[in-house]
């Protein structure tokens, strides 16, 4: 099947089309950072404005604070009660490629190492409509990590800036029953499908900061035990959690009971491996230094997460590098770990 194009002052037409059957979720700065929100039935004004969210579109599957379930104290004990099942459909629009990659690696989590209900309900129920990328931030290094900015990987549907049109790649079954219903639509001809590659070309240049993978989880391995390294890597951080809190593939939660009268909810909270608090027990916190939970962070993404699913938790997306109030650089970091010929055991 031919790729389809849609003209940009069809866009507003297409997405209320599809609000008929989906939620749909575009980026927005209505809340005073670039997230994924709700649209607004009107407005594309992001199609010039838009880089990438702040905030990462994976608290539309994992939000930053969920209702578990509620609970009433009686004489004969606890009485549970679920919240209602999330059955809505959603649809992303916009997301980029290293952020739906993202979604792919919390997959291997929330889906393969255990059924997280909460996580799938939403992700069985949402489709993605990837936008390809051409102008990457400073901080990007999405093409070390495998991605290109514009590649159709991981979307439904992939629309990438031809000009005054988006070319549309259908990528799966739940894509072309989008297209199938939307109007406006033409097909694309040899000439717009040559102009989209080369835009994925040109985008892909344009990523210019560079990471060497290549060993890195031997290297870390190695150079676990070395203080003196973890500690200058962790100098100047402040451990206040941002890159942690607004990374794509970081899924660490807290979970609380708040009771009052007897009756109460449990619900779960991001948390980040960066707070000292993070692992607080009774008798001691095992990672009370900071070159420790610098460690962890670290560790975890390039040494941790590939040993059990043979994939990088990282996207590239270089959120933690432009985000951070200190300028800490993970891809600084990785490039200094020293070369060391014997690893621990």
């Amino acid at each position: 099947m031919s790729n389809k194009k849609v003209n940009k002052k069809d866009i507003a037409k297409l997405l209320e089309t599809w609000s008929q059957q989906f939620t749909v979720l575009a980026p927005s700065r209505e809340s005073g950072v670039a997230e994924m929100l709700k649209w607004d039935g009107k407005d594309t004004s992001f199609l010039d404005w838009y880089r990438n969210t702040v905030v990462p579109p994976k608290a539309s599957f994992f939000p930053p604070m969920e209702e578990m379930f509620r609970f009433q104290k009686d004489k004969e004990g606890y009485q549970i009660e679920l919240p209602p099942s999330n059955e809505h459909k959603q649809l992303i629009f916009g997301i980029r490629p290293c952020d739906a990659r993202a979604m792919a690696i919390l997959d291997m989590t929330f889906k393969d190492a255990y059924q997280d209900p909460y996580y799938l309900s939403r992700r069985n129920n949402t489709v993605l409509v990837g936008l390809g990328c051409i102008n990457p931030c400073e901080s990007c290094f999405c093409t070390s990590m495998g991605i290109s900015p514009a590649e159709s990987t991981d979307v439904d549907l992939m629309l990438t800036d031809i000009g005054d049109e988006f070319l549309i790649e259908e990528v799966t079954d739940k894509g072309k029953k989008l297209t199938a219903k939307a109007s406006g639509l033409k097909e694309a001809t040899k000439d717009d499908e040559a102009k989209a590659k080369e835009v994925k070309k040109t985008s892909h240049d344009k990523v210019t900061r560079k990471l060497d993978t290549e060993g890195i989880k031997d290297k870390l391995l190695a150079s676990f035990d070395d203080e003196g390294f973890w500690e200058k890597a962790a100098a100047k951080c402040i451990s206040c959690g941002i890159c942690t809190l607004l990374c794509p593939t970081c899924y660490c939660f807290d979970i609380n009971d708040e009771l009052v009268r007897g009756e109460g909810t449990r619900f779960r909270s991001w948390d980040s491996c960066g707070f000292s608090l993070y692992t607080k027990m009774p008798m001691e916190n095992p990672r009370q230094e900071k070159w420790r939970r610098v460690r962890q962070k670290v560790c975890h993404k390039y040494e941790f997460y590939p040993m059990t699913f043979d994939i990088i938790a990282c996207t590239g997306c270089g959120r933690c590098i432009r985000l951070c109030p200190v300028n800490w650089d993970i891809t600084q970091v990785l490039e200094s770990v020293p070369v060391k010929t014997e690893v621990r055991k």
